[in-house]
C-alpha cells in the first residue's frame, strides 16, 4: 500500500493553497481532486475579489493558476474521489483512504478540503443559466448586477443577509419565500421588511427562469392562488443553504448538525491526530475563496508541525 506524509482531499482554493505550502515544506503532498476539480469557483465566470487580479479572472483560469503553482513545487495532483476514510486515533498513526472504491493509500497527515455544495432548486433552466445570471453567492457575484433588478430565493438568515446586501447595490430585490413567514432571526427579518427596495413574495415558488443567453426574467407561482406571473430580473440568487461534503467522515470527526466539520479552538486541527480541515467544509460563515485559501495555508503549516513531532 502506498504511504505518504500528506494527502490533500479536494482541489478548491483551500486544497491548492495547502498543496503549495505543503510542497514547499517538502512534504511531497498527494492531492485527490474529487468530483468537481477546482471546486465551486469553476461555476463562476468572473472572479473580481481575489487579490492579485486587478482586472478580474475567470474562475476556471484562477484554479488552473493555483494548480500549476502547486505542481511547480512538486504536488502530485491525481484524479480520483476518496470514497472511504479510516482515520487513526493514535498520534503518529496511519490514516487509510480508499480511492474510487478500489485502491487504498495511507498518510500520516490528511488535509480535508472537500468544500460544500450549494443547494439549488433543481430546475433545468437553472442549470442552463449557471454563471449567466444564476448564482449561489450574492457576496461573490452581486457586484455584476449593480443597478439591475434581481430575484433571490430563500427565507433563512443567509437569504435575509444576502437580500439586504443586494439591496444596497440593486434598485429592486424580490425575495421568493415558499411559506408565509421568514425562517430568519427576528433581527434579520426586521432588516428585510424595513428595507424599502426589497419586496417579499410569500407563498411563492419558482417555476422557470426565462431568457436567451442569460437570465431575463423569473416565472413564479403563488401556491395559494395558483396564479403565475413573470418577474423581470437579470440576476437569480439561490440562498437555500449548502451541504458540506463530509459524509465519509461521519462517526469519526466532530461536526455540527448540518455536517460542517468543527475544528479545535482557533486552529484547523480536527479531533483525530494529523487530520486538518480547510475551506468551506469547516466554514459556514464567510465561504469566500480568499478565506478558504487562508485556512489551506494554516492546514499545511499545522501538518508540517505535526509531522515534525514524529521524527
Amino acid at each position: 500500500m502506498e504511504q505518504h506524509e500528506c494527502i490533500i482531499i479536494g482541489s478548491g482554493p483551500a486544497g491548492y493553497t495547502a498543496a503549495i505550502y505543503a510542497a514547499r515544506a517538502d512534504l511531497r503532498p498527494i492531492m485527490y481532486v474529487g468530483l468537481q476539480p477546482g471546486g465551486q469557483l469553476t461555476t463562476t465566470t468572473e472572479v473580481d475579489n481575489f487579490p492579485g487580479y486587478p482586472k478580474g479572472i475567470d474562475g476556471n483560469a484562477l484554479m488552473e493558476d493555483l494548480k500549476q503553482q502547486a505542481e511547480r513545487f512538486g504536488t502530485d495532483v491525481r484524479w480520483g474521489l476518496v470514497t472511504k476514510a479510516e482515520l487513526s486515533t493514535e498520534h503518529g498513526g496511519w490514516h487509510t483512504l480508499t480511492i474510487d472504491g478500489t485502491t487504498s493509500v495511507q498518510a500520516r497527515t490528511v488535509i480535508i478540503a472537500t468544500g460544500a455544495t450549494a443547494k439549488y432548486l433543481g430546475l433545468p433552466s437553472e442549470e442552463k443559466f449557471m454563471g449567466f445570471g444564476v448564482s449561489a453567492c450574492a457576496v461573490c457575484d452581486g457586484f455584476f448586477y449593480k443597478g439591475h433588478e434581481v430575484v433571490l430565493v430563500g427565507g433563512g438568515d443567509t437569504a435575509a443577509e444576502e437580500a439586504t446586501y443586494l439591496a444596497k447595490i440593486c434598485p429592486k430585490v424580490t425575495m421568493i419565500v415558499r411559506k408565509g413567514e421568514l425562517k430568519a432571526s427576528k433581527a434579520m427579518q426586521n432588516r428585510v421588511l424595513s428595507t424599502p427596495n426589497i419586496e417579499v413574495r410569500w407563498h411563492t415558488q419558482t417555476v422557470e427562469l426565462l431568457g436567451g443567453q442569460s437570465v431575463e426574467g423569473v416565472k413564479v407561482k403563488n401556491t395559494e392562488t395558483g396564479v403565475e406571473d413573470i418577474i423581470p430580473a437579470t440576476g437569480f440568487f439561490v440562498a437555500i443553504g449548502h451541504k458540506p461534503n463530509t459524509d465519509i467522515f461521519k462517526g469519526q470527526l466532530s461536526m455540527d448538525d448540518t455536517g460542517y466539520l468543527i475544528t479545535q479552538g482557533s486552529t484547523v486541527s480536527m479531533n483525530r491526530p494529523g487530520v486538518f480541515a480547510a475551506g468551506d467544509v469547516q466554514d459556514k460563515v464567510y465561504r469566500q475563496a480568499i478565506t478558504a485559501a487562508g485556512t489551506g495555508c494554516m492546514a499545511a503549516l499545522e501538518a508540517e508541525r505535526y509531522l515534525s513531532t514524529l521524527h
